[in-house]
């Protein structure tokens, strides 16, 4: 009795005809409204049971309108899978030559550290050997002033030694009465 009163509702409502092209679109996985769908088969039923083959095509106006959508909606179809396959093949070039990108950076980080890591030990090598060569440098004024300072007492020994022996010699003249004749012709002559 229930089913009967919904049956009542559903007859008295004005059914308000909508352009066939309309329904179709705004719904476009439910085609067919009129065909009960069936349960599924079970597996052993399947084998067992045929495909019944679709019926012709009615040349009527409903079902041209509903070829067109049909038509109209399977280009949308094919338009919404070649721009998917569009977005896809542009999102691997666009990962692709993210990740070459990232090789390359790679590449040139490793290449600049192994030559700053080259620079580095170019720049020890160098600081060593100027420090080497500064320690030799150190030794040698150290080596030129020990000349230097040998040179020094050898001339303050010489010059004590031409003292004394100009001292003996005065001393020798003012006991002979002597004068000197050398070096001093110009004075008494």
């Amino acid at each position: 009795m229930a089913t009967a009163v919904a049956e009542e509702v559903i007859s008295d409502k004005p059914v308000a005809e909508e352009p066939p092209l309309a329904s179709v679109m705004e719904k476009p996985y439910d085609v067919v409204k009129d065909k009960p769908l069936a349960p599924p088969p079970h597996h052993d039923a399947m084998a067992l049971t045929k495909v019944p083959e679709p019926a012709a095509k009615k040349a009527s106006k409903g079902s041209l309108d509903r070829d067109i959508a049909l038509a109209k909606l399977d280009g949308d179809k094919k338009l919404s899978y070649i721009k998917a396959w569009e977005e896809n093949e542009k999102c691997k070039v666009e990962n692709k030559a993210q990740k070459k990108l990232s090789d390359v950076a790679a590449w040139e980080n490793s290449k600049r550290a192994a030559l700053e890591s080259e620079l580095k030990s170019i720049e020890e090598k160098v600081e060593k050997k100027k420090a080497e060569y500064a320690e030799k440098l150190k030794n040698r004024v150290a080596l030129v002033h020990k000349q230097a300072e040998e040179k020094r007492a050898m001339v303050d020994c010489k010059r004590g030694e031409d003292m004394l022996k100009a001292e003996e010699t005065a001393a020798k003249f003012r006991a002979t009465g002597q004068v000197p004749s050398r070096g001093f012709a110009c004075f008494g002559g």
